[in-house]
Order: structure tokens, then C-alpha cells, then sequence
């Protein structure tokens, strides 16, 4: 996981806007979409709005059903993506279906 992460922060070299915990991980969203799309095979499984410190950011969790590889991404309003998490053996949870009536 490690490796991954840190041959994804190479690629893209460090970004002068992030912050520098993230420093590293953090590269224009465009460039880092590409790298996931075309060297791990993952597309966007989800998303959503994140308010963090003020200002809102997107988060989005890509994954790959063919390697199980996933990775957790968070944009900010001027196209920095920076990667917060990365792993493996990703699975989707399966919703139980409640009967009316019936005990949950």
C-alpha cells in the first residue's frame, strides 16, 4: 500500500498548495484521475461534499472491481486532489432488505 502511494506522489511531484502533511500525495485532480484510471483500472465509485476547515472539498472513493484496489481522495476548490488513503480487497457491502412488519 505504501508503495503505491508513494509511486503516485512521485509521478506528480510535490503541489505548492496543499497542505504540507499532504504535501507529497497532492497534484492536480486531472493527473492523478489518469494515473487511477489507467494504471489501476479504478473509476469513481462514490462521492460526496466535505466541509473542512471553512471552505468544502470533494471527497471521492475510487475503486477497481478487477484488482480491488481503492483510493480515497479529497479535491479542493482549485484542483488539487490530495490521496488520504489507498488499499486493497476493496468490497461493496450489500444492503439488507427490512420486510415491513418484521423485526429489524
Amino acid at each position: 500500500m505504501f508503495k503505491r502511494l508513494f509511486a503516485i506522489a512521485l509521478t506528480f511531484g510535490m503541489a505548492a498548495t496543499a497542505p504540507p502533511a499532504f504535501a507529497q500525495n497532492c497534484a492536480e485532480r486531472d493527473n492523478i484521475i489518469a494515473k487511477l484510471q489507467d494504471s489501476y483500472a479504478e473509476e469513481l465509485a462514490f462521492g460526496g461534499l466535505q466541509k473542512t476547515r471553512g471552505a468544502q472539498a470533494v471527497l471521492e472513493v475510487w475503486t477497481s472491481k478487477e484488482t480491488g484496489s481503492y483510493t480515497v481522495l479529497v479535491t479542493n476548490a482549485n484542483g488539487i486532489s490530495c490521496i488520504v488513503a489507498v488499499g486493497t480487497d476493496f468490497f461493496e457491502a450489500i444492503p439488507k432488505i427490512r420486510i415491513e412488519g418484521t423485526p429489524s
